[in-house]
């Protein structure tokens, strides 16, 4: 599939929460990000770009929103044709939701898992008002990769596949079966997908949890933000999920904390970028060459 019509990088997410207020402190204090609050939504902003999650009150805790970069509006409007073209159901984003965004357009759509999905372009850059994280750490890895990655669950992994990969133009990394040290029987695979030189924007597994959301990744620019940022948990008793270690297929060296909604935070550093000239699909039978324990 040519690269036109497929996403330059996961932009954005959206998140429901319960605690808008726990999140705020956790989002500052804990992670690092700034916020910016209205009546609606709570705003995170990590780089340049004016926000990369949003925060909305709810009872689900969960994921509710995912946002695809787009390079310009020729390739967003080739987007929104191969999805009609499917059969998926396309809306045109009104004022008040770019007004919500704060992109030049988007266009609107449902994942197979009645995920609601955006594609936008010309997404708000804020570089008069340069970013400064409220703690004292180096910055995050964005920019053109993306704001990081989510791993969720789905209702049917071939389904999921067909639309991610055949249709909104994803290509898969590799594949992890899952892991027994962490105590899943299940035979079913872990598909990591990437749209540009991160590892994988999106991963998923086709299994049954309370939320569809397992985590999701935020990397720095310095390891020690990572030990800094373990340490900062367990004085401040944020449950850790699960301890240091290293992934074997990206080779994020991270640790896992537990937000405010239940579902987990990445906190990593060094993950390698995929080179399109030279990458091959992989299979790994664990997720991790060292450490990524639950604590005891």
């Amino acid at each position: 599939m040519s690269d036109f019509c497929c996403p330059a990088q996961l932009g954005y997410i959206g998140l429901e929460v319960s605690d808008p207020e726990r999140w705020q402190s956790f989002a500052t204090g804990i992670l690092g990000l700034g916020v910016e609050s209205t009546d609606e939504m709570l705003y995170l902003r990590m780089d340049d770009y004016a926000w990369r999650i949003c925060l909305s009150r709810g009872s689900r805790d969960d994921l509710c929103l995912l946002g695809w970069e787009m390079r310009d509006a020729a390739a967003l409007e080739a987007l929104a044709a191969r999805l009609t073209a499917k059969g998926i159901a396309v809306r045109r984003g009104d004022r008040d939701a770019l007004n919500r965004r704060l992109v030049v357009d988007l266009i609107e759509f449902e994942d197979p898992n009645g995920i609601k999905s955006e594609a936008y372009c010309g997404p708000l850059i804020d570089r008069a008002n340069p970013f400064r994280s409220p703690r004292q750490m180096s910055s995050f890895v964005t920019g053109d990769l993306g704001f990081g990655h989510i791993t969720m669950t789905v209702d049917s992994l071939d389904r999921s596949l067909a639309f991610y990969r055949d249709v909104l133009g994803l290509r898969i990394s590799d594949w992890v079966r899952p892991q027994p040290e962490r105590g899943v029987e299940s035979h079913v695979n872990l598909a990591f997908l990437r749209c540009n030189g991160r590892h994988h924007s999106l991963a998923f597994m086709e299994m049954k949890l309370p939320r569809r959301l397992h985590h999701f990744m935020l990397q720095v620019e310095s390891i020690d933000d990572v030990g800094q940022t373990l340490y900062l948990c367990e004085d401040r008793q944020i449950p850790i999920e699960l301890t240091l270690g290293r992934h074997t297929n990206d080779g994020m060296l991270s640790f896992y904390m537990q937000t405010p909604s239940g579902f987990s935070v990445e906190y990593g550093w060094g993950a390698r970028e995929v080179d399109e000239a030279t990458w091959t699909t992989q299979l790994h039978t664990n997720g991790s060459s060292w450490g990524h324990r639950h604590p005891a």
